[in-house]
């Protein structure tokens, strides 16, 4: 008997850079999250953070493929190393990709020793991620039975300019759950105060996080995660890459660029200040005053058709176990692979040094 997808045709569907490419790129954030796992807990988020972006760039660095970094640690007269526009990679071969890298998503998580800390990053063809600039982006993030009720209903959607309890009605009746069984996740900010009783009046619960909305935003696409929607301004880099594991898992974000000073209610001569120092750079990646404010959905995000996404964690979180350390240079780490074929990994990977201080153990 035949199946309509098996996992053969799941393999052969893969495009060139996730087939090529998705193995290698599960290096690269354990790397990462290996080299800030020695810092986990020292208190110093920048030293962390330097040591997992070394640690990345480097891996990247042995892979055949011209790639452009297209979400990174900032411009490159803020970042040394993995700015937007640096090139990696070898640059031989044929794969074009572009690249949204967070060596070390959670810096305070990891410098803490608090849960929620990661190493992640995603890939497309070339013009398959959107071109960001380092500000914040206002964003909802709901998962594929949303998408699913939305397609049956039209005339019902998701609107990142409309009421919370609207919104949070549609995610309800999708997930087939009373609005006080939901559980919002929003970053614990001053500008968030309003959303957050707005969020409570409905009935929802709310889990406020210090850092780290991308892996909850992962979590709305995977039952059993215990979270329904992501809400909130944060990076825009951290949406562009939770809109390729949406793009992979079915799932939806929705969002728009806000400058900082905007999001934080700062006053109208401290917006125009800053409006007059990102405007030109904006204006490079093709952001004007009159699109700023575009709502952004999944595919504008990433338009690309072979995205891939890899994230290790670092610290233990909702979905992945934090690095743990043992013997002299050993480490076993937990990472969320996956690709637009479909195929999602969870993989659990053992570092062994010195294989005779350090035999295996089944447990």
């Amino acid at each position: 008997m035949s199946h309509k997808k098996t996992a053969e045709g799941m393999i052969k569907c893969a495009g060139p850079i996730e087939t090529a490419l998705l193995p290698r790129l599960l290096q690269v954030t354990e790397a990462a999250a290996i080299a800030a796992s020695y810092q986990m807990g020292r208190g110093d988020k920048n030293y962390a953070d330097h040591v997992s972006v070394e640690a990345m760039r480097r891996t990247l660095n042995y892979l055949d493929m011209k790639g452009i970094i297209k979400i990174g640690e900032g411009e490159r007269d803020e970042a040394p190393m993995l700015y937007i526009g640096e090139h990696v990679g070898t640059w031989e071969g044929h794969l074009e990709v572009d690249i949204a890298v967070d060596p070390l998503e959670g810096t305070n998580l990891a410098a803490n020793g608090t849960p929620g800390a990661i190493s992640v990053m995603a890939m497309a063809e070339r013009g398959g991620l959107f071109h960001g600039p380092d500000i914040y982006m206002d964003k909802i993030v709901v998962g594929p039975e949303v998408v699913k009720y939305e397609r049956k209903h039209p005339e019902e959607s998701i609107n990142l300019d409309a009421p919370v309890v609207d919104n949070l009605e549609i995610v309800a009746k999708a997930l087939n759950r009373n609005i006080d069984e939901l559980v919002v996740v929003i970053l614990e900010r001053t500008r968030h105060e309003a959303k957050i009783k707005e969020i409570r009046a409905t009935g929802a619960r709310v889990n406020l996080i210090t850092d780290g909305d991308l892996m909850p935003g992962v979590a709305t696409a995977i039952r059993g995660s215990g979270v329904h929607v992501v809400m909130g301004a944060g990076g825009s880099g951290e949406a562009v890459l939770t809109a390729a594991a949406m793009k992979i898992l079915g799932g939806k974000i929705l969002a728009r660029l806000v400058l900082p000073t905007v999001a934080n209610g700062k006053s109208e001569e401290a917006i125009a200040t800053e409006m007059a120092e990102k405007m030109p750079r904006l204006e490079k990646m093709g952001i004007t005053e009159k699109n700023m404010h575009d709502v952004l959905d999944t595919d504008r995000l990433v338009p690309g058709n072979d995205v891939i996404f890899s994230a290790t964690g670092v610290t233990p979180g909702t979905l992945l176990k934090g690095v743990s350390l043992f013997g002299e240079g050993d480490a076993r780490v937990n990472s969320l692979t996956m690709g637009s074929s479909g195929v999602v990994k969870f993989t659990d990977t053992i570092y062994i040094n010195d294989k005779e201080a350090t035999p295996l153990r089944f447990v």
